[in-house]
């Protein structure tokens, strides 16, 4: 086996060096609990949160009382959803989502239907997308939540989050976007768009694993939540635990690192993405699942006629890619995003999600499209 060439970034991204000198000191010399108000090592790490949390709502366009740090996208998705139903109960018991939001989201919705929610699912066409007048069909007087994906994970595939806003403000609803793919990669802002609720995770934009953070509206609307976490009233009282300062630290500056170098970013690795496309779908053998006009600039996710997934992977040990999410990896079953997007059982599993990211090169492109040519 070669040198491994990394194209699986959706999964999850080595950590930026920046970030990791930024966060080291806080393991040892700076070791101290930002909640111990008493002494100058409580201060330092208190300040370290401080400043992470002004870098990280930045990003996304909010006030830095609005950012609630968490564990990572997960944490924070349970904590939105369930917060909401449990502050909201007795408006109403219904939510809307999407047939292909992650398994954070759909799974966090089944543990609620057992608690008495009425969730529907809306489904996409064969690009991925949403139709809106089916949103908007949806919610109904005793609808309290619409969460929708802003990309997602497996295609990249782009939803008009800023027109979905509007229909569930409409209707007097709260508007929650799992962006844990596009934080970091592509201009999020929770103001333009719109949201109430928005979940993020530092790993996927070359920060820390164990790091997340969940925007929480202030005002226009005020979104209450209960929270999953209790004990130290850490958090606004939403998430107590002794916060994780490195990892918080770690998250600040990959934000700081994201909001001036994205845009440039996305650009180089569009034009990668498109170098890696091209000569695969010109054999003929290859087709581009979801909408290539509105996706991530890093996601490329291509059924392979006749050939299964999994065999054409295990002919390239030395190329990292995926089937799909790495958190479903473990299922035997086609994607549920492939299949809810309409496609048959074979081609779902003759599918591999190519992601890239900012250390893929031009040459590593090459290598892999030539690798993958021979292989089809």
């Amino acid at each position: 086996m070669g040198q491994l060439i990394y194209l699986d970034y959706n999964s999850t991204t080595p950590i930026d060096k920046r970030v990791l000198e930024t966060m080291l000191p806080y393991f040892s010399d700076k070791y101290g609990n930002a909640a111990s108000r008493t002494h100058v090592l409580g201060w330092i790490a208190e300040e370290a949160v401080k400043v992470a949390r002004e870098q990280t709502a930045q990003l996304i366009n909010c006030s830095e009382q609005e950012i609630i740090f968490t564990s990572g996208a997960t944490e924070a998705i349970n904590l939105a959803i369930k917060g909401v139903f449990e502050s909201y109960v007795s408006k109403g018991k219904h939510i809307v989502t999407v047939a292909t939001e992650h398994k954070a989201v759909l799974d966090t919705c089944k543990a609620l239907e057992k608690k008495g929610a009425e969730v529907t699912y809306v489904p996409v066409d064969r690009e991925g997308m949403i139709d809106l007048q089916q949103i908007e069909n949806s919610i109904t007087t005793s609808t309290i939540l619409v969460c929708v994906m802003f990309a997602n994970n497996e295609t990249g595939v782009i939803q008009p989050i800023e027109d979905i806003a509007k229909i569930a403000h409409s209707k007097g609803s709260i508007f929650m976007s799992d962006a844990t793919q596009a934080v970091g990669k592509i201009n999020v802002d929770v103001q333009a768009e719109g949201i109430d609720l928005l979940c993020l995770s530092a790993h996927k934009f070359y920060g820390p694993k164990g790091a997340g953070a969940l925007f929480v509206r202030r005002k226009n609307p005020r979104v209450t939540l209960l929270p999953l976490i209790h004990g130290g009233g850490h958090e606004r009282g939403l998430r107590s635990g002794t916060l994780n300062v490195p990892a918080i630290a770690g998250l600040g500056k990959a934000c700081e690192i994201a909001k001036t170098e994205m845009w440039d970013d996305a650009q180089r690795i569009s034009v990668l993405r498109t170098l890696l496309e091209q000569g695969l779908i010109e054999t003929g053998k290859v087709h581009v699942n979801g909408s290539q006009k509105n996706r991530l600039p890093n996601v490329s996710n291509l059924s392979f006629a006749g050939i299964k997934a999994d065999s054409l992977i295990t002919k390239m040990p030395d190329i990292a890619v995926s089937t799909g999410s790495a958190c479903t990896s473990a299922i035997p079953e086609p994607s549920h995003v492939l299949s809810a997007m309409g496609l048959t059982q074979e081609e779902a599993y003759s599918s591999v999600r190519f992601s890239l990211g900012k250390y893929s090169t031009k040459e590593e492109v090459e290598m892999v499209a030539e690798k993958v040519l021979n292989e089809i």
